[in-house]
């Protein structure tokens, strides 16, 4: 009996040992589920009006990189890349742009709600945080957000020379809101712009972005 007892223990243990790591594996492959458009799949064109009242359209940089950065300036997820230091997500900005890639920054704050502003103050905001992207897109009736199904402030995108979704998500890895986080994170859109300038394959093209809903 002691021996037999002892077999069904050992199988009991090998199976809740074999439910755990089923278990952990489904809660890993959960946290890295991604939420947006489809990777590969040709970015859908738009027109959206920038803060110096200005049309934009993502046609308008045919063949070129473009990189879409949703933000609302109350969010501290935001505030925690536009941190000075590090100024990540200005770095960010500075070398796109240093490598010809197109930053397009979007506010698809509704009236009323956290985040949103005009273009007067859209364009003050930018300049107090030393922040440089080609056009900041101001989306109140969250038109572009839900076009790119954009669920918080960070929501990553980028889009490459072709035309196609080649990143979307987080910006980094750690889903924090602290400053001290950003030096250990890694950080998926700096590692997916190298790769596309150096036309190699995305390692991580697609994560779970985090931070503040976008207020629509």
């Amino acid at each position: 009996m002691i021996t037999i007892n002892r077999r069904n223990l050992s199988l009991a243990a090998g199976m809740a040992a074999a439910v755990a790591l089923t278990a952990g594996a489904l809660i890993a492959s959960t946290a890295q589920a991604d939420s947006g458009l489809p990777i590969g799949r040709p970015a859908p064109d738009f027109t959206a009006m920038d803060s110096n009242g200005d049309p934009v359209s993502l046609s308008d940089f045919a063949g070129r990189t473009v990189v879409l950065e949703w933000t609302n300036e109350g969010c501290p997820f935001v505030r925690k890349h536009y941190a000075q230091p590090p100024g990540n997500m200005q770095g960010l900005q500075a070398d796109a742009d240093a490598d010809g890639t197109v930053w397009l920054t979007v506010i698809s704050s509704a009236p009323g709600k956290q985040g949103h502003v005009d273009g007067a103050a859209a364009n003050q905001w930018a300049e107090e945080h030393d922040a440089s992207p080609a056009h900041v897109l101001l989306d109140p009736d969250g038109t572009l957000g839900r076009l790119y199904q954009a669920k918080t402030t960070p929501h990553m995108y980028i889009i490459g020379p072709k035309g196609q979704v080649a990143y979307q998500g987080a910006i980094d890895s750690v889903a924090s809101a602290n400053v001290a986080d950003i030096a250990t994170a890694t950080n998926y859109v700096r590692e997916a712009l190298t790769s596309l300038s150096a036309a190699e394959p995305i390692g991580v093209s697609s994560t779970k972005p985090y931070g503040c809903s976008v207020k629509y």
